[in-house]
């Protein structure tokens, strides 16, 4: 039987990196797409290292322009749409990451379906599912939830994933004629491929180098990178998936408790990571003079979890835990020497 094709968009990101070679691994065709020789260029040494026995096709196409999408799905069963801005800092206009968000994913979605292709699994965010205000102490956010972007906590990024999620599901329900599943992942750890840290991972790393001296009493919803990977390819083939929406998480982890198992099991590496758990009104202070402080704002003192039974019970996805996350994480910076 002839390999299915998979187009992958933000293909030389961090996660789609991982869904790349899961792909690969999985004997799927895959073409990516890159906005510039310079990531092409990088995704190719990054293959030639993890997957040298691979090869894959290259497609240049910008989320923000109409060029290169069509000849980019031409021949492709599937599209993972993963290719979304996400900053350290906010910008101060919401639009700067709400339109590339919310067009981005209308216009691969769109190429998708004209071109033929069957499904499109589209990476959205736990920012879309709980990132306002809790609902009550004791509430487990589910794949039914979906942030209010009216709440002026809301950050710039959780309205982007959430407008743009909900864009493609009215794109979707308006035509009926192509497939659509989104994963929602929480705060995404795990071994990096290159020596480029990601949002995602710069919690762990400013634990480890000493930059961030004192320990916020913050905790996110976790995941391992490699565990997305396969929750997008599972997405992508169940049956059962069709119009679902998937969690991608694996547990709730403290900050406090990610510092102790990184003191606990990387001694000497772990010599720079702060002990001390600071009350809240500093950091709310603190985020006055520093705008990345600022962002993680409305999540302290939050303990904000989110069910992912749906993603185990229809798709049979069984994810590593926090604790495995976190180390791989400080494990691949230690190899590549960034701390």
């Amino acid at each position: 039987m002839q390999a299915k094709t998979v187009l992958v968009t933000g293909a030389s990101g961090f996660i789609g990196a991982h869904c790349v070679l899961d792909l690969l691994a999985n004997d799927y065709k895959v073409r990516a797409t890159v906005r510039t020789p310079q990531r092409a260029q990088e995704l190719t040494v990054l293959l030639k290292q993890h997957a040298p026995t691979h090869t894959i096709e290259l497609a240049y196409a910008d989320l923000m322009r109409d060029d290169g999408w069509h000849d980019a799905v031409q021949g492709c069963d599937y599209v993972l749409h993963l290719a979304s801005p996400l900053p350290v800092v906010q910008p101060d206009n919401p639009n700067d990451l709400i339109n590339p968000a919310r067009d981005g994913a209308l216009r691969v979605i769109k190429a998708a379906r004209q071109g033929g292709v069957k499904r499109v699994v589209l990476t959205s965010s736990q920012a879309a599912v709980g990132g306002s205000r809790m609902k009550s102490p004791d509430y487990i956010y589910n794949e039914n939830d979906w942030t209010d972007i009216s709440d002026p906590t809301v950050s710039a990024y959780d309205q982007s994933k959430t407008i743009a999620e909900r864009a493609a599901r009215d794109y979707v329900a308006q035509h009926g004629d192509i497939e659509l599943v989104t994963v929602n992942p929480g705060l995404v750890y795990g071994p990096i491929l290159e020596p480029k840290v990601n949002t995602s991972l710069e919690l762990v790393k400013r634990l480890m180098s000493g930059e961030l001296p004192v320990i916020p009493n913050l905790g996110y919803e976790t995941v391992d990178v490699r565990d997305v990977a396969v929750l997008h390819r599972l997405a992508m083939e169940h049956p059962d998936a069709v119009n679902g929406r998937f969690m991608a998480s694996s547990g709730f982890m403290w900050l406090h408790e990610m510092a102790q198992l990184l003191r606990q099991e990387l001694g000497e590496h772990a010599k720079r990571v702060p002990q001390w758990r600071a009350p809240s009104w500093i950091f709310r202070f603190l985020s006055h003079f520093d705008a990345s402080i600022k962002t993680i704002i409305p999540s302290l003192d939050q303990y904000k979890r989110v069910d992912h039974s749906n993603s185990v019970e229809v798709l049979g996805w069984q994810p590593r835990s926090p604790q495995e996350s976190v180390l791989a994480t400080a494990r691949s910076f230690i190899d590549y020497e960034i701390v």
